[in-house]
Formats: C-alpha cells, sequence, structure tokens
C-alpha cells in the first residue's frame, strides 16, 4: 500500500533528523544496492549447498570419507556464498543529495515526533 503525500513528508523528515542526529547509525542504516545480498548470489549458494548435502550423502551411503567430507566442504562453501556480500561492497558510500533539517536540541528527537504527531491530529477533521 503506498503512502500519502503528507505521511512520505513526515517520513522524510524523520529520515532527515535521524541523519542530523546520529549520521552513523543513519549511514549504517541506509539501504543500497552494493549492501544488500544480491538474489543470484542466494540461489547459486543454494544450489552449491544442496550439491553438497547430495555429495556428503553420496559418501556417507558409499563408506567413502573422503567424499563425504568434500560434500560437506562444498555444503559450507554454498552456505557461505550465499550469505557473502560480493567484492564490491565493503565500502559503500553515504547517498549524496540527503538535506539534514535543522535540529532542534532543546526538545530532541522524541519532542518533534511528539509535536509533529499533534500537528497531525490537528490537520484531520
Amino acid at each position: 500500500m503506498a503512502l500519502s503525500e503528507h505521511e512520505q513528508r513526515l517520513l522524510d523528515q524523520l529520515e532527515q533528523q535521524l541523519h542530523a542526529d546520529d549520521p552513523k547509525f543513519a549511514s549504517s542504516m541506509a539501504s543500497s544496492p552494493q549492501r544488500t545480498i544480491s538474489t543470484r548470489r542466494i540461489v547459486i549458494g543454494a544450489l552449491m549447498t544442496v550439491a553438497g548435502i547430495l555429495i556428503l550423502l553420496l559418501g556417507v551411503a558409499n563408506q567413502i570419507i573422503l567424499v563425504g567430507v568434500a560434500g560437506f566442504l562444498v555444503m559450507g562453501a554454498g552456505v557461505y556464498y550465499a550469505t557473502s556480500r560480493g567484492k564490491g561492497s565493503e565500502s559503500a558510500p553515504m547517498p549524496q543529495g540527503i538535506k539534514t533539517a535543522p535540529v532542534n536540541r532543546s526538545g530532541g528527537f522524541l519532542s518533534t515526533l511528539e509535536e509533529k504527531w499533534d500537528e497531525r491530529k490537528r490537520e484531520q477533521p
């Protein structure tokens, strides 16, 4: 469900306030395409994991220890590959164009939220 224009503006203001109050936390929570795990890596990792399980079962069924160990290693590599982020994501830059709102240090973040909530209630009939 899409947000209304008013809700989108409030969300943008909250985001700007967060960036102004705690830029380190805000940059760590920012979602960018470089910082997310890709679907392709998940699919390939899952296929590697399934192949590793099959190799492990083959080794156990035939009582060949080396084949079982190899299957376990392939399985572990598949899980690692699926959950890792890739090469280009270690240093994702902070998104440009984020404007910081003026910070009201007297009341803090919660009082600003309360003021916005009260303003929103006054606007509704």
